[in-house]
This record gives C-alpha cells, sequence and structure tokens, in this order.
C-alpha cells in the first residue's frame, strides 16, 4: 500500500524530544526523514539510548558539521530536496549560520520551514532558557498549584515537547497542502508555549470573558480509587447522570440515585469517600466485569508493564517488531494512526549516528531520488 506521504522529504536538525516526536509520525506515515546530527556525539538525546530509538526509528542520520563551508555546502544540497525543513534552536541561531528563513526560500522556495522553540521566535521571553515543567507553569497547566500556593516536581509527561511535536507535524501537513496551490512554502514558529496555552482554551476563554471555568473535575467519582486487592481503578463519570445513576445502584449508593451535578459537586468530599469505601470492598477484575456490563466509564490503572501486556493494544496493533540494521529484533510503539485499518510504521529500526551519510550525499551528487525505505 503506497504510503500517505510517499515522496516527501524531510530534513531536521531538531534535536531531544519535540522535532523528533514531530518527524516520527511523519516518518511513519511515509515521509523521507533525514536527521542532521552534529559530528562527535550527534544528538544530545543519544546518551539515552531507549529513549532515542523510541522516537528516532525509520529515520536516516546524516552528520554535517554546519561550522565548516563543507557541511554548509551538504546542507544546501539537502535543502534542495526537501519539502520540510524542521529546526529546533534557540530563535537567531539557523540565521547565523546562514540557513534562516529567508536564505533557505532562496535555496528551495517550495521548501515548508519550521521553527520549534520554548517560547517562539518572538516576543519579550524568545531568549528565556526553559525545559518542559516551566513551559507548563507559564501557560496555566499548574493554575491548581498557583491557586493553592503549592510546590510541584511536575509529571512524568513532557506535555509542552510532545504537543509542540504534533503541532509541528500539523504545520508540515498544512504547508505541504497550501504549496500544493501556491507553489511556494511558507514558515511556520511553533512555540511551546503557544501550544499549551492552545490547549488550555476551555480554561481560559472564559477568563477572557470574565466567567467561571466550569470544574469538570470536582465530580466525586472523577478519580482513582483502591480495590480489595490493591490495585488501582479510575472511574471518569465527568457530569454524565447515565453513567452516575447505575454506577450508585451498582455500589450501594442508593440515597444518591438522584442526584444532580450541583449537588454531586456540593457533596463531592462526602461522596468520594463513600465511593473509597465501597470500592475497597472488592478485587479490581470484579469492579471491572461488572462495570462493563453496566457500562459505567471506568479503567485499569496501568503500570508500563501492565500497558505493553494490554489485550485491547495488542489487537489493535499498537506494538511493532523491526528488524534492526544488525539483524536483531526489536519492538516499537506503533504510528497511532491507521490507515485502512493499517498501522503504517514503523518500518525500520533506529539509525546509527551517521550511518547514512554517505548514501544520502552520494544521491545527491548523482541527482538521483532514494527511497525511504531502501
Amino acid at each position: 500500500m503506497r504510503a500517505l506521504l510517499d515522496g516527501i522529504r524531510v530534513v531536521s536538525l531538531a534535536e531531544q524530544y519535540p522535532g523528533p516526536y514531530a518527524t516520527l509520525l511523519l516518518g511513519d506515515l511515509g515521509a523521507d526523514v533525514i536527521q542532521v546530527e552534529r559530528p562527535g556525539g550527534g544528538d544530545p538525546a543519544r546518551q539515552f539510548p531507549e529513549f532515542f530509538a523510541a522516537i528516532n526509528r525509520g529515520k536516516r542520520s546524516v552528520c554535517l558539521d554546519l561550522k565548516t563551508e563543507t557541511g554548509k555546502q551538504a546542507l544546501r544540497d539537502l535543502i534542495t530536496t526537501a519539502d520540510v525543513l524542521l529546526e529546533g534552536f534557540r530563535p537567531g541561531t539557523m540565521q547565523r549560520l546562514g540557513f534562516g528563513p529567508d536564505e533557505v526560500a532562496k535555496i528551495n522556495p517550495r521548501t515548508v520551514y519550521i521553527s520549534i522553540s520554548g517560547f517562539g521566535q518572538t516576543g519579550p521571553y524568545r531568549e528565556r532558557p526553559a525545559h518542559d515543567l516551566s513551559y507548563q507553569a507559564i501557560s496555566g497547566f499548574m493554575f491548581r498549584d498557583a491557586r493553592a500556593g503549592r510546590t510541584s516536581a511536575g509529571g512524568e509527561i513532557a506535555i509542552g515537547d510532545l504537543s509542540s511535536g504534533m503541532f509541528a507535524a500539523l504545520a508540515a501537513l498544512a504547508g505541504i497542502v497550501s504549496r500544493s496551490s501556491t507553489g511556494k512554502g511558507t514558515y511556520i514558529d511553533v512555540s511551546m508555549t503557544d501550544g499549551l496555552v492552545s490547549w488550555m482554551s476551555v480554561f481560559l476563554a472564559p477568563v477572557l470573558n470574565g466567567a467561571q471555568a466550569e470544574e469538570i473535575g470536582e465530580e466525586p467519582a472523577y478519580g482513582t480509587f483502591t480495590c480489595a486487592d490493591g490495585k488501582l481503578i479510575s472511574l471518569s463519570i465527568a457530569h454524565e447522570d447515565w453513567f452516575w445513576q447505575p454506577f450508585c445502584r451498582l455500589v450501594g449508593l442508593d440515597h444518591a440515585v438522584g442526584y444532580k451535578r450541583p449537588q454531586r459537586v456540593a457533596e463531592r468530599v462526602e461522596l468520594a469517600r463513600a465511593i473509597a469505601e465501597r470500592l475497597a470492598t472488592r478485587p479490581r477484575e470484579e469492579w471491572a466485569a461488572a462495570f462493563d456490563r453496566a457500562g459505567i466509564a471506568w479503567s485499569p490503572v496501568h503500570d508500563l508493564d501492565e500497558v505493553v501486556r494490554d489485550p485491547h493494544f495488542i489487537e489493535r496493533g499498537m506494538f511493532a517488531t523491526v528488524v534492526e540494521d544488525d539483524g536483531s529484533r526489536r519492538r516499537y510503539v506503533a504510528q497511532p494512526l491507521t490507515v485502512n485499518a493499517h498501522h503504517p510504521g514503523p518500518a525500520r529500526g533506529v539509525p546509527a549516528l551517521g550511518a547514512h551519510t554517505s548514501e544520502v550525499l552520494d544521491s545527491l551528487a548523482q541527482h538521483k531520488p532514494i527511497s525511504a525505505r531502501s
């Protein structure tokens, strides 16, 4: 089956997390992703081999020293073949190297140029260094901590990195679609914090208009609870009476069956305590069967090893095995989109640093297109 992005070449200078995640998504959909890395150590994320492999399988690695004219000329040659150029340096870095948007447009006016940075290419914070926790903090993700005066180490998931990677992939596709009608590429500024502010829309829009945000999460049956066997279970009854009523009958909260949302929220502390007491009387497997029969919104709280064994994800094809260049077999998380009931990636494993430098540069010199799957 022909891949959706077959024939699209992405040249990426973005390192670590956001850019590589964006190009992972594009590569799985068929794009030829050429990862330009610095000589020596390459992407700093290579010091974490499992992390690096998880988001860089299926790509080709080219080592270029952009401090030399030879390296710069090689990048110019690559850009002449690029549909998308992605970079993740601090604002101004690419201009200093001679590869800003205007310079790239002269080399290849059809290239869609995408910059990912923490605070964007403009604004008073554009030069400020930060990591994901700080992006979440300034964008309002931690508003409950701000209201309570509570300190926090943050969560395990780099939400700013991942969301900006998805926005960058969206930007690449939008730029390619636009080019089909205009014949020209475009420049797209992707800010990690802007993306998180966008994700906070349902909380921020009411504030912008002098209103209160609806507190969906205040429901007593929206949270995690401990079962009799010590396993955790999540309930996600947000505002739906049609979930709340059968749930109350099932766990023995008959007096609360008729409670509407305002009363549930008003008595959430007492109700949550009562729910916790009842769920602690039976093992999770029993609650699972009962909740499924009753059509109640719930899920187990999985540890990582439980995720990879979950029969639903296995049947969905979310884990794929790939033969690496050395002949070993390695498992990866698959492309989350299914296209005509087929997972388009991964197609191959993680590249060694500079493994494809000669292959790619020789193909440029010979003016021969090279397959992303060769």
